[in-house]
C-alpha cells in the first residue's frame, strides 16, 4: 500500500523539478538595446567674425549756453527739452542799452571819418604850398601829424563800432547748431552776467553721436594681424563698420563707422579706447544709454557651427558628444567662438563629417555604445534671434 502511493509522489516530484527548469531557462538574462540619441554633422556656412563689446553713448557736441554780457533778461524763446535748427534765438538779454552804444560807435567812426577827410586835404595842400616855398617844412610836419592822429582815430573808432556789434550780437543767446536744449536755469528779469559769464542752458547735439567702447588687448592685436593681412592701413580701420543695440532691442539695428581709436592703452585696465560714430536722426540714442556693439573685421568660409545645447564644460573645458563609426560615444574637447544665428561657432577639435549628439545627451555616455539617430533637417532646433 505505501509503495502505491510513493509511485504517485515521485512522479509529482519529477514534473515539478521540470517546470522549475523550464521557467528558469525562461527568465535568463537578455542585455537592452543601446539608448537612442540624435546626432548630426556641424552646420558649415560662412560668417562673419566680431568684435563683441559693451559702451555708452556719448554726444558728439553739447555746450552750455551763457550770458556774455550785463544786462536783465528780456525773453525766454523756446521750449524746455525742445529740439532747435542751429541759429536759433534762445535768449535775450537787454538789447536797447547794447543797441545804443553801438549807435553812438557808429556816430564816432563817422566823426573820425570827417575829420580825417579834412586833415587829408589839409595834409595835401601844405604840401603842395612846401613845394612852392610858400610855408615853412614845420607847418607841413604838424599838417602830417593830424592827419596820422585822424588815421589812428578813424581806427580806433572801428573798433570801436566792431565791439559795440559784437556785445550786441551777444545780447541775442542763439543755438550754435540744431540739438536738444535743457531746462532754463535763469527767469526773464533776472540780471545775468554781472561777475562772471551767467549760464543759461545747455543744448546738446544727438545726430550723429558717439558710441564709446573699450576693446581688450588680444583683439587688438587679432584687428591689427587681419588689417596687415589684407593691406589696410590706420586710416582704413576707421572705414570699418559698428553696429550698436540697445538692452532692448534685438539685433544691431543702428549702424555707423569706426571714428577714433585711442594711439595707447591703458596700462591698468589693457584695453584700448575706441569710438563709433552712429546716425541718429530719430534720436533713439541718448548719452549715457548703455548699449551693445559689435565689430565685422573678418570673414571666414565654411566654419563649423553645433547648436550651443550640444556643448558640454567641465573643469577641462568644454567639450561636444560625438559618436563614432562603431557607435561608441567620445568626449571631445573644443574651443568655442562667438555665437552666430543661435549657433555656435567651433573654433578647433571638431570636424566635418563628426557625428555631433544634439539630443538626448543625458543617455549619451562616454564610452558606452548608443543608437545614433540623424537628425530630420526640419527637426534641427531653430536658431535663436541675435540679441
Amino acid at each position: 500500500m505505501r509503495l502505491r502511493n510513493a509511485r504517485p509522489a515521485r512522479a509529482a516530484l519529477v514534473i515539478s523539478a521540470f517546470v522549475s527548469l523550464s521557467a528558469c531557462e525562461q527568465n535568463s538574462f537578455v542585455a537592452p538595446p543601446p539608448p537612442k540619441v540624435e546626432v548630426a554633422p556641424p552646420v558649415q556656412r560662412a560668417i562673419t567674425r566680431y568684435l563683441d563689446a559693451t559702451g555708452n553713448a556719448a554726444p558728439i557736441k553739447t555746450v552750455d549756453l551763457v550770458a556774455r554780457v550785463q544786462g536783465f533778461l528780456a525773453s525766454i524763446n523756446y521750449q524746455d527739452g525742445s529740439f532747435v535748427k542751429q541759429g536759433t534765438t534762445l535768449f535775450t538779454i537787454e538789447p536797447e542799452t547794447y543797441k545804443l552804444k553801438l549807435e553812438q560807435a557808429q556816430a564816432a567812426e563817422v566823426g573820425a571819418q570827417a575829420t580825417l577827410k579834412q586833415a587829408e586835404s589839409d595834409f595835401k595842400r601844405q604840401q603842395d604850398l612846401v613845394q612852392r616855398q610858400a610855408v615853412s617844412q614845420a607847418t607841413l610836419e604838424n599838417s602830417t601829424s593830424t592827419r596820422d592822429n585822424a588815421q589812428a582815430n578813424l581806427q580806433q573808432a572801428q573798433v570801436n563800432t566792431r565791439i559795440a556789434a559784437v556785445n550786441y550780437g551777444y545780447t541775442n543767446v542763439a543755438a550754435p547748431f540744431d540739438g536738444i536744449v535743457s531746462t532754463h536755469l535763469v527767469s526773464i528779469g533776472e540780471l545775468v552776467g554781472v561777475a562772471s559769464p551767467t549760464q543759461l542752458a545747455t543744448i546738446v547735439q544727438l545726430d550723429p553721436i558717439y558710441v564709446n567702447f573699450n576693446v581688450n588687448e588680444q583683439d587688438v592685436q587679432r584687428v591689427r594681424d587681419e588689417a596687415r593681412k589684407r593691406g589696410m592701413t590706420a586710416n582704413d580701420l576707421k572705414s570699418l563698420p559698428v553696429e550698436v543695440g540697445l538692452q532692448t532691442e534685438t539685433g544691431y539695428p543702428h549702424k555707423g563707422n569706426l571714428d577714433y581709436a585711442s594711439p595707447t592703452l591703458n596700462q591698468s585696465t589693457g584695453t584700448l579706447a575706441v569710438r563709433g560714430l552712429i546716425p541718429n536722426p530719430d534720436r533713439v540714442l541718448l548719452p549715457g544709454f548703455y548699449v551693445r556693439v559689435r565689430v565685422p573685421f573678418t570673414k571666414q568660409d565654411n566654419a563649423l557651427l553645433v547648436p550651443d545645447v550640444a556643448i558640454g564644460s567641465d573643469q577641462s573645458g568644454r567639450y561636444v558628444l560625438v559618436v563614432n563609426a562603431e557607435n561608441v560615444v567620445e568626449q571631445r574637447k573644443v574651443t568655442t567662438g562667438q555665437l552666430d544665428e543661435g549657433l555656435r561657432i567651433i573654433e578647433s577639435g571638431l570636424k566635418a563629417d563628426d557625428r555631433v549628439v544634439t539630443a538626448g545627451l543625458l543617455r549619451a555616455i562616454p564610452g558606452q555604445k548608443v543608437d545614433p539617430q540623424m537628425q530630420k533637417a526640419d527637426a534641427a532646433p531653430a536658431p535663436a534671434p541675435a540679441k
